[in-house]
């Protein structure tokens, strides 16, 4: 595919499981920091429609917990009827500007230092400590019971159905980042000795579980996508050939569309990233004074070094579109310019998620498409990122 062919394949539109994309480019979910209380606000609403408005074909709102004991801490959205009135609302409104809406759904499984959480401990698919939760007085998480995963299947269900109901056209399921889902498919956080550890087969059969019952939520044809981590970035953690063959499960169980992202929040977060450390902002923002410190102490080693570069996640992306048979495969990390979504749509993916970039450009399809030569402005320093826990949220500090 020459690069002229590349560039109209990713301004045309596409479909994903029934749904109609005007173009090819999806705003990541990235959790803003804009839901204080738990609940959207104006702000993260013009967020998403100042995005829509710049041509995005579909945007995503990042971290919709699938219950109280889900989320990572109080200012994260939860599905419930709390939320239906105001979230309705900004969905509509955000659909005006001709872009689709999809959301993450997610749940913090045993990290969390959610205030508000029922019960004093988290729970994952082992015991062990709440890396998230130990600042605040909540050091461990509990190891689940086999009917404690047979209840959370079926509330992450149940949330799945909740955000087809408010007005979604797809969702996004967070298998990824070290989040409760992952950290059964990750040998770190999974050391069980049943049917759900051990072996890939077996670290996969709650994540199957799961998609299960949220397809069986929401019907054969609402397109669901999902994001996974091609590695947890660790020694001893989930590994880039491991990943390969979960894509491959996802696919086959009837995932929609695969995003292959990379590294943990918890354990190696800049493999996410790359460019700047976001550990400085981080620690200006923290409330938490214990937390404060621990971020200090820890920093060179869990805000690793990782030079910026474009389309860094392409070479390990690759292999899991060739094992992707079924659904499509949504390229995410390091595109900043046409030359960028050339290289990416010429190798075969169908889809590009981009994050920064939106927040430094709203218009970024619309310049995209009038100028060849479109470079966007973001220097990834990551300063954005840096401020997820400051007033008002993440913002590009460039403009």
């Amino acid at each position: 595919m020459n690069d002229t062919a590349a560039l109209q394949k990713c301004f045309s539109e596409a479909k994903i499981n029934g749904l109609t994309l005007r173009n090819r480019i999806i705003k990541a979910g990235t959790f803003e920091g804009k839901t204080p209380t738990g609940l959207p606000t104006p702000e993260l609403t013009e967020l998403h429609r100042r995005i829509g408005e710049g041509g995005t074909a579909m945007t995503t709102l990042a971290y919709c917990a699938a219950e109280n004991n889900g989320r990572l801490h109080a200012d994260m959205m939860y599905m419930n009827e709390y939320v239906r009135e105001p979230l309705t609302a900004m969905i509509a409104t955000i659909k005006t500007t001709g872009t689709r809406v999809s959301a993450q759904l997610c749940h913090s499984g045993a990290m969390s230092k959610n205030k508000e959480m029922d019960g004093w401990m988290s729970s994952g698919p082992s015991f062990g400590p709440n890396m998230l939760g130990m600042a605040y007085g909540k050091f461990f998480c509990a190891g689940m019971t086999r009917p404690q995963i047979r209840e959370r299947v079926q509330t992450i269900g149940s949330a799945a159905a909740f955000m087809k109901s408010v007005g979604l056209d797809a969702i996004e399921i967070h298998f990824g980042h070290g989040y409760g889902i992952s950290q059964f498919m990750s040998p770190i956080t999974n050391r069980r000795t049943d049917e759900y550890g051990g072996s890939v087969a077996n670290r996969m059969r709650f994540p199957l579980e799961v998609l299960a019952a949220v397809r069986k939520a929401v019907g054969d044809d609402f397109p669901l996508l999902g994001k996974i981590s091609m590695s947890d970035g660790v020694r001893g953690g989930v590994t880039y050939a491991e990943s390969i063959e979960m894509a491959g499960m996802l696919d086959d169980g009837g995932l929609d569309c695969i995003i292959p992202s990379d590294g943990t929040s918890s354990m190696n977060p800049m493999l996410l990233f790359h460019g700047d450390s976001i550990q400085p902002g981080l620690v200006e923002h923290e409330k938490n004074p214990l937390m404060k410190v621990g971020l200090k102490m820890i920093g060179p080693k869990l805000f690793r070094n990782y030079p910026y570069r474009e389309t860094y996640l392409i070479e390990n992306a690759l292999r899991i579109r060739d094992r992707v048979k079924k659904g499509s495969v949504c390229y995410i990390g390091g595109v900043s310019s046409n030359e960028s979504i050339e290289k990416v749509m010429g190798s075969g993916f169908d889809f590009i998620q981009l994050g920064r970039p939106l927040l430094f450009d709203p218009d970024f399809v619309k310049n995209a498409q009038a100028n060849a030569g479109y470079v966007n402005g973001c220097t990834h320093c990551n300063q954005c990122a840096g401020l997820i826990d400051a007033p008002g949220g993440i913002r590009c500090v460039l403009k």
